[in-house]
């Protein structure tokens, strides 16, 4: 699991002043569309940022990026005016990736325990799980009891010893769609436990830790796959209720 959050916040002060020409991103709407070559360097850094965050977390270096997309840095930097831009970015677009994987499998499956599995199965094909951004999965030193399991994630810091605190949802910023992933994996979540399909003590972290440990990067692309279905496999098992 590769997810930092290395001058994350400092993003969210980076995207405040963005020039509104750009329309207050500087990978927002244009007044003027752009030139072809332009648009397909901005696809290439992209794809290059997903590929370089995914392996190596997002404490990798934009050189790194601009290495895998073949452009100069500064192209990067053009599009990107700081890593940290770069980095909400990505994150975004995977919280929404995630978002609607979970609607589809809470739309199209009506078993909940088919509507949770095929939600895990979608997400961790898809490794999307190797960029979810810090503010959706923390993990910190126990402190608290007695949380609601369905307002709780994790807070990822890990500290030299305690155990797991999971932290109340409202606590942590809503920040590129977190608030809204949590809410629709809470919904499969409450349906699976309802129907007596998930284990009673399982939350929402839970959850998103599976899928983002159930995502390992290997070099060879059908390695991986298969490592991240047997891996996903054991960890439904332990996920699912059992009768007494």
């Amino acid at each position: 699991m590769h997810v930092q959050d290395s001058r994350w916040s400092s993003a969210v002060a980076s995207g405040a002043t963005m020039s509104a020409a750009s329309g207050g991103r500087p990978d927002g709407p244009r007044t003027t569309p752009l030139r072809v070559d332009a648009q397909r360097n901005l696809e290439h850094v992209l794809r290059a940022a997903r590929e370089v965050f995914g392996e190596l977390g997002y404490g990798a270096p934009m050189e790194d990026v601009a290495r895998r997309a073949r452009v100069g840095v500064g192209t990067v930097y053009r599009r990107f005016p700081s890593k940290d831009v770069l980095v909400r970015r990505i994150a975004e677009e995977e919280t929404s990736r995630l978002t609607e994987q979970a609607r589809a499998a809470l739309g199209q499956e009506d078993e909940p325990w088919s509507a949770l599995s095929r939600f895990l199965r979608t997400s961790v094909a898809s490794g999307a799980g190797r960029l979810l951004p810090p503010q959706v999965l923390r993990v910190g030193v126990a402190e608290e009891r007695g949380l609601p399991e369905h307002a709780r994630l994790p807070q990822q810091r890990t500290q030299p010893a305690g155990e797991l605190r999971l932290v109340p949802e409202e606590r942590v910023e809503d920040d590129g769609g977190a608030a809204e992933l949590l809410d629709v994996v809470g919904q499969l979540v409450e349906r699976a436990r309802a129907a007596g399909e998930l284990r009673a003590d399982v939350s929402v972290s839970d959850v998103l830790l599976v899928i983002a440990t159930a995502a390992p990067s290997l070099p060879d692309a059908a390695q991986q796959a298969a490592a991240s279905a047997r891996l996903l496999d054991i960890l439904l098992e332990g996920l699912r209720s059992r009768p007494s």
